[in-house]
């Protein structure tokens, strides 16, 4: 007797315990998946690469954009606002060498296939590239008003590099650098020991003159 009354107390358990693992089964299997937030897809809204972090926003990526960036600069040089100087500078130094590099990528995609596309792109990126300059020259003279020649001297040293000391930009630059003590030869040198002044252009090399050809007196 006690044996038929264990055995079905153990059926009821197993029949209990089989009724559980439905439910929990049917509990997970029936659940509600979960779904991972979709990955925000970072936006890039003048079409670069995304992994060029310098990039600018557009409403800044033109020509009319770094020269208004270079005009507050300068109102606040006037206001002896150096600190609001030096942000704009860079950040026209940093437009300026975008659009000389995109400018510049035009040109080797479209040099023999349209050149005269090329052409346009390759005046396009000389100019951006002048204006880069500018500001860098600018950016320096305001380091120097603050009595940092230690970050004015990259800035001119780069200046160099791109306009090449025999152009008036160059020679500006080298003069600055001459007197902040980092040079100590003036260029360009004529006979004297003193510096050209930097707003005139370099002369150009010229070849040697020959020597004069005799004439024969003509006759009378």
């Amino acid at each position: 007797m006690r044996v038929r009354v264990w055995r079905s107390w153990l059926q009821r358990l197993v029949v209990i315990g089989a009724i559980v693992g439905l439910v929990v089964f049917g509990a997970v299997s029936f659940s509600p998946a979960q779904t991972k937030p979709p990955a925000q897809t970072p936006s890039n809204p003048i079409g670069v690469d995304p992994l060029d972090a310098a990039v600018s926003p557009p409403k800044l990526l033109s020509m009319v954009g770094g020269k208004r960036l270079m005009d507050e600069a300068a109102q606040a040089i006037a206001r002896n606002d150096y600190k609001t100087a030096i942000a704009k500078l860079q950040d026209a130094r940093q437009v300026f060498n975008q659009l000389s590099t995109f400018h510049s990528q035009l040109v080797s995609s479209f040099t023999g296939i349209d050149n005269q596309v090329a052409d346009s792109q390759r005046r396009r990126a000389a100019e951006a590239a002048e204006m880069r300059d500018q500001a860098t020259y600018q950016l320096a003279l305001v380091h120097r008003a603050q009595q940092e020649p230690d970050l004015a001297v990259p800035l001119l040293v780069q200046i160099i590099r791109s306009q090449q000391p025999t152009r008036e930009l160059g020679q500006k630059a080298y003069q600055q650098l001459l007197e902040i003590g980092f040079v100590d030869v003036p260029f360009p040198r004529f006979g004297d020991t003193g510096p050209r002044p930097p707003a005139t252009p370099a002369p150009q090399q010229q070849q040697p003159a020959r020597p004069a050809q005799p004439t024969t007196p003509a006759p009378r």
